[in-house]
């Protein structure tokens, strides 16, 4: 039961304070050592060779960490915990919410808290664009911070859960396709992408099958395709419909209006807390119909 368990661990206490503003978090250390490599291996030539050694480097550490961790004879607590740190769903929660209730006191409040968990610029947002950002990061995020990490803990354990958290990571951090990481981050993204695969199809049913709108699927997969990203895409593409909301759509990154098009363009395009709370439900309900799938995996 090590993975119901840790679920509920990351849903009561999710990333306390007290605890990581005194010991670095596994992320923090995992990013601290994907800067390091990036900073002495990214240069020169063989940049995309240097940048596949580098993913190497970090999930064989990752895997080695976690079979560590998972043979410990203690009865499981140390993994339980471990996998706890690794979920993301009660800091998700908080961090979208957050958005919401920054929105019912202004739209500059609404920027301020939203801007902490989107990369697109947000100072020239409106109140709709400050709520359907916040929307779109917490049903990507419900993917990449809790379906993923659990689909890969049940597929190859803590190990598996922690190879997944690392290339995340390094997505996040060198996956982009910019001058200096078009080569060297390349390994990353690729990775990245292969791995969210599944998970990004899974939460995108799960979405709708716990929120008793399966009826919305036939949408799911034209809109997901319309998305930039092949994963990103899907959990839009669910949440959308369910909200009767148009998701995605232009938005600025660097100064740059880019013209994304619309997820469930015929869906409401005046968004607002309301609607941010009505996510907020829904990623829960999620979670529930997660948590009921590894209660059934662990019996079984």
């Amino acid at each position: 039961m090590i993975l119901p368990a840790a679920m509920i661990l990351d849903a009561w206490f999710g990333e306390p304070d007290w605890l990581w503003s005194r010991v670095p978090h596994p992320a923090a250390l995992a990013g601290r050592a994907i800067a390091a490599l990036d900073r002495r291996l990214n240069r020169g030539t063989y940049r995309r060779a240097k940048g596949v050694l580098t993913v190497f480097v970090l999930t064989a550490t990752a895997a080695l960490t976690g079979w560590v961790i998972a043979i410990l004879p203690d009865f499981g607590l140390i993994e339980t915990i471990a996998a706890a740190i690794l979920l993301a769903h009660r800091s998700l929660i908080d961090h979208v919410r957050a958005v919401a209730d920054g929105l019912r006191i202004s739209v500059r409040h609404g920027r301020d808290a939203v801007a902490r968990i989107v990369g697109r610029d947000t100072t020239g947002m409106d109140s709709a664009d400050v709520a359907r950002a916040a929307i779109e990061s917490g049903a990507e995020n419900l993917s990449d911070g809790v379906i993923a990490p659990l689909f890969w803990y049940a597929i190859a354990g803590l190990p598996g859960m922690m190879v997944y958290k690392v290339v995340n990571t390094a997505d996040s951090m060198i996956g982009y396709r910019t001058p200096r990481h078009a080569a060297f981050g390349w390994a990353a993204a690729r990775l990245d992408d292969i791995l969210n695969w599944v998970p990004a199809r899974l939460t995108a049913a799960l979405i709708l099958l716990a929120n008793f709108a399966p009826h919305h699927w036939h949408r799911v997969p034209n809109d997901a395709h319309q998305h930039r990203s092949p994963n990103a895409g899907w959990p839009e593409a669910a949440m959308a419909p369910l909200l009767d909301i148009s998701l995605s759509g232009p938005r600025s990154y660097d100064g740059a209006m880019q013209d994304f098009p619309w997820v469930n363009p015929t869906g409401r395009k005046d968004v607002d807390a309301g609607d941010i709370d009505r996510a907020c439900t829904a990623l829960w309900r999620t979670w529930g119909a997660a948590l009921v799938i590894a209660v059934v995996l662990a019996l079984l």
